[in-house]
């Protein structure tokens, strides 16, 4: 129905919300943000809108599902105000973000694999990752030293990990020496799997939080799936947006 709409001259606020399922408030607040052109008046001071209004709707609420509410609006209103070059530029950098997490999305991919496979993680000797192993707190947890032997990394890594919020020890209520659970030592792995891989610190912490979210590594991969599934959907939802914006700004050319 919103194509219909753009066949016709003259449309009442009415029409162009009925025409995109929305309400005519929605409509004029779009307008009031930018995100469409200003409506002309009638002499008793009515909006009325034109094919271009419905172009320009229908490019907002094509780059919605892509970009989300704020970079559509700041993308529509840009173009709105004949800044085309900062339009695109807010559309590179939601392309730049989904790069990004779909890089993320490869590195968990990656260390999964790795920490997978026997021995994965470990470069210290046997002898070493045993003693490690012996060496723990009253609530089985590992000290500093232990883990960063059996990591084959010095303590002073494991630290600044904890502060870059990669790892998240406790605290040995006798000592006040740092103590790492079962969870710990899986992050701590996690991490050092990206960090041989070459992905800094700000990137490893996404990853991260998301074994976190997903409750540790298996519920995680058991979200892979659908972690791609979002990204595709997120890929077709720009192409999509972009397929929308690209008629309306030829509408706007084709009124100069």
């Amino acid at each position: 129905m919103a194509r219909d709409l753009q066949s016709r001259g003259k449309l009442r606020p009415v029409d162009l919300a009925r025409g995109h399922g929305l309400s005519t408030q929605a409509v004029r607040n779009y307008e009031e943000a930018g995100i469409l052109p200003a409506a002309d008046r009638t002499a008793h001071g009515y909006r009325t809108y034109t094919p271009l209004h419905a172009r320009a709707l229908d490019a907002f609420l094509a780059l919605l599902p892509g970009h989300g509410h704020r970079t559509a609006t700041s993308v529509m209103r840009a173009v709105n105000a004949g800044a085309t070059g900062e339009a695109f530029r807010l559309i590179d950098e939601s392309h730049a973000q989904l790069l990004e997490d779909r890089r993320t999305l490869e590195a968990v991919e990656g260390a999964l694999r790795d920490l997978g496979r026997p021995g994965a993680g470990a470069t210290a000797t046997t002898a070493a990752a045993t003693a490690a192993a012996t060496v723990t707190s009253a609530s089985a947890g590992r000290f500093v030293g232990p883990l960063a032997r059996e990591l084959g990394i010095r303590p002073a890594t494991l630290r600044k990990w904890e502060r870059a919020g990669l790892v998240r020890p406790s605290r040995d209520p006798l000592t006040g020496y740092r103590v790492y659970g079962e969870a710990d030592v899986r992050d701590a792995k996690l991490a050092h799997q990206l960090r041989r891989g070459g992905y800094p610190l700000a990137r490893i912490a996404p990853v991260i939080e998301q074994v976190r979210s997903a409750g540790g590594l298996e519920p995680l991969e058991s979200t892979l799936r659908d972690w791609h599934d979002r990204l595709s959907a997120r890929g077709r939802a720009l192409l999509a947006g972009a397929a929308e914006l690209e008629a309306y700004l030829r509408a706007r050319e084709g009124r100069r």
